[in-house]
């Protein structure tokens, strides 16, 4: 069958087997041709997920318990952060970290060590799970936390080191569904940074960016920063979806189009700042408002590249990169920066400390000189690429960027898992 992740670039040809129990898992992975990869919903942006033989766990989707006390929960890798939301919230919990998306699973969370707009303060996913159980090819299932070399292999081991059946995670402790926001109108990338850094204390921040912008208006942004109100109700109605109804011709993003936007967003935000209370999913899931947006890049699709700086190179590298956008003309009006605290000790996690943007470009010819030049400059400047979004970046220069890479290797090279577990972008980048 066709399959596709969110990018809807590329669309394979696989023999995908869906699973629902833990025989049944047992059963596909004795049977299924080498080498397979294991796909949750979908919503990794590239091939990370894809290949010729995939397992769907997404009928993997049972809670298996749930301490309204101590704030945990365990549960099947299948189930989706918004089905976690819809339990835990109203009894005055929420994820410790959360993606931009609540529509991805817990093992896609895990996999790919998903982060959010508090990783300066909290970390990655992986800080949040307690434990987590592992099927390997044999059908043995292994239990594994943190400090142990399986645990720190498969917490951003984008699937390739087994398949994750079911987690115990760490929950955050919540007065109200309410978020008390500040907004930052920012003139341009110096005063982005300082205001980063001067609300370095709020738990929660990410900043929109104009990456069309030039001259003394390059980099300028709104910044957003927020915090769970002290008091208030604990209901949560998660917001209705608008279906996108078709997919846009791809002409019609284009850099006028996108500068039109950008410039409209902007402008929309008060002078200086401003404050608003606001929803969980109007805070941390505002495309999930849209469904369908991916249809909104064309029937060719898009990627997103998204790549980190050290925070010593973050303001030069990103200077050079948004000039070198904007001097190309392919800008983005989803372009993202955030502030990351310390690297984990997961060998393959995407963070370390600095800022990263994430940038979508739709699919076409002239952009992949573009991502090209994009990845040199990340490379000069000691930055990585996030696995979960890649669809194209080069052996080479991932390699440059992740320094635990031959640690990774040498286990899956002795647990016999080259050949076992791999995905496009897994053969791809040599891991």
């Amino acid at each position: 069958m066709h399959i596709e992740s969110w990018g809807r670039y590329p669309i394979v040809d696989a023999k995908v087997e869906s699973v629902s129990t833990l025989e049944v898992l047992q059963e596909v992975m004795q049977e299924m041709p080498r080498p397979m990869i294991a796909y949750g919903n979908g919503r990794s942006y590239g091939d990370s997920a894809l290949g010729a033989h995939i397992i769907d766990m997404r009928k993997m989707n049972k809670f298996l318990a749930f301490d309204a006390q101590e704030g945990t929960i365990t549960c099947q890798s299948g189930v989706l952060l918004s089905e976690i939301l819809d339990v835990a919230v109203p009894q005055g919990w929420f994820l410790r970290v959360t993606p931009g998306t609540k529509h991805i699973t817990v093992g896609g969370a895990i996999a790919s060590d998903v982060h959010g707009k508090n990783h300066h303060v909290e970390g990655c996913f992986s800080q949040s799970v307690v434990s987590m159980r592992i099927m390997h090819p044999d059908g043995r299932i292994d239990s594994t936390h943190a400090g142990e070399e399986l645990f720190h292999a498969t917490c951003g081991g984008m699937g390739l080191t087994g398949v994750i059946v079911d987690a115990t995670l760490s929950l955050k402790k919540i007065a109200s569904s309410t978020i008390e926001q500040t907004t930052i109108k920012s003139p341009n990338l110096r005063e982005t940074f300082d205001a980063f850094e001067a609300t370095a204390h709020m738990p929660y921040s990410v900043a929109w960016i104009d990456c069309l912008a030039k001259g003394e208006a390059m980099g300028r942004s709104l910044l957003m920063v927020g915090d769970f109100a002290k008091e208030g109700s604990l209901d949560y109605t998660p917001k209705a979806s608008w279906q996108f109804p078709l997919t846009l011709p791809s002409w019609v993003l284009n850099g006028w189009s996108v500068r039109l936007f950008n410039m409209l967003y902007y402008a929309k935000a008060p002078r200086g700042t401003s404050h608003q209370s606001t929803s969980i999913d109007s805070f941390f899931y505002p495309l999930d408002s849209i469904g369908a947006w991916n249809r909104i890049y064309g029937r060719n699709g898009f990627t997103q590249y998204q790549f980190i700086l050290p925070k010593a190179t973050s303001y030069e590298g990103l200077s050079a990169i948004l000039n070198a956008i904007a001097k190309s003309g392919k800008g983005s009006f989803l372009a993202v920066l955030k502030l990351y605290g310390k690297a984990n000790e997961n060998y393959l996690s995407f963070p370390i400390e600095g800022y990263s943007l994430a940038l979508d470009f739709k699919i076409e010819p002239t952009l992949w000189a573009l991502l090209d030049t994009l990845d040199a400059l990340v490379a000069h400047y000691g930055g990585r690429i996030y696995l979960a979004k890649d669809v194209r970046v080069s052996q080479a220069h991932f390699e440059a960027g992740y320094e635990h890479i031959d640690t990774f290797r040498a286990y899956r090279h002795r647990e016999k898992l080259e050949n076992t577990f791999a995905s496009l972008q897994s053969q791809r980048v040599g891991i």
